[in-house]
């Protein structure tokens, strides 16, 4: 699949975003300025990436806990998600959703969650409207390896053939749901097996490849939009951090991360494919952009007002 050059530096500069954009998180939150736990997505740029620079701001997509990647790719603004998880009134929430529960409906970002296995339901939710209303919008959830197993997961799967949603299930399989491994956890220890199971196309990818992604969720995008249904995806990338920020990661083996990163980086595996499309000046312009952009983002935020107490019953409850 051919994209043009200006796609090419789209998508770096998203997986970019990223990535500087949580390695700053891994160093702020031990200063103790942040409220409420963390999960970081770095090692996965390309998943989110991949699926998003399929979509636009009238498809939808449902997260996880572990959600930043998620609304970075979906076009989220960077100042205010910084805001939102240092708790400020200027966040995309005014602060009271924090980094489990950023959410921006004009980009079509349903909300990262923290409910395992949370967003397939609204996902298909959001997927039912589209296909009532003929708009050929598409509807994506994101959901890990671990949350792959809820129930709940199984019936949206389900409702989506049956009634032929245009959605697309990915599955994040980084390797670990919480401390509990992958291969342990899953029966059959295939997630996209299991899934065409339920009566859809299903394929496993390369998580950290951006290209296999991105055609993988081409076709499956594609498909929903011309009314054949739904579609599941698995990628394998697995997270760089641990289960939460604080994770002591007893349960890796010793030097597994290091290598990942060695090895299995998406930001220089994107690098190498698009050497001779891509001039080096103009990748390290990107760096320098974003990280003047996240630099000021947490300035701006340590330096902006909480929410006031006045302000504690609004934006809790939507009046239909």
């Amino acid at each position: 699949m051919s994209l043009s050059k200006a796609q090419l530096l789209q998508a770096y500069r998203k997986m970019r975003e990223i990535r500087v954009f949580e390695e700053r998180l891994h160093q702020e939150n031990t200063t103790g300025d942040i409220p409420g736990f963390i999960h970081l997505y770095s090692g996965e740029e390309a998943i989110a990436v991949g699926v998003c620079e399929n979509l636009t701001d009238a498809d939808y997509i449902g997260s996880t806990h572990r959600g930043h990647g998620h609304c970075i790719a979906k076009g989220c603004d960077l100042h205010g998600m910084m805001a939102e998880i240092f708790g400020k009134a200027s966040g995309l929430c005014r602060g009271k959703g924090g980094s489990m529960h950023i959410a921006d409906l004009s980009k079509g970002m349903l909300g990262a969650n923290a409910i395992v296995g949370g967003a397939p339901p609204l996902a298909i939710g959001a997927a039912l409207t589209a296909k009532t209303l003929g708009t050929r919008n598409v509807a994506v959830s994101f959901t890990g390896d671990g949350g792959s197993n809820q129930g709940l997961v199984f019936e949206a799967m389900n409702m989506a053939v049956v009634l032929k949603l245009p959605a697309v299930f990915v599955f994040e399989n980084n390797g670990f749901g919480e401390a509990t491994g992958h291969d342990y956890a899953v029966g059959g220890r295939d997630i996209a097996g299991r899934a065409a199971g339920f009566g859809m196309p299903a394929v496993k990818v390369d998580g950290t490849d951006f290209f296999a992604v991105y055609e993988a969720v081409a076709v499956a995008v594609e498909r929903a939009r011309n009314g054949e249904g739904p579609s599941a995806i698995e990628a394998v990338a697995h997270r760089w951090h641990g289960h939460f920020e604080g994770d002591p990661m007893l349960y890796r083996a010793d030097g597994e991360v290091e290598r990942l990163r060695k090895e299995h980086d998406p930001l220089q595996i994107f690098i190498e494919r698009v050497a001779g499309q891509l001039s080096a000046e103009a990748l390290q312009a990107i760096d320098d952009e974003v990280q003047a952009q996240v630099d000021d983002a947490v300035s701006k935020a340590r330096a902006a007002e909480y929410p006031s107490v006045d302000q504690l019953l609004t934006d809790v409850y939507v009046a239909y």
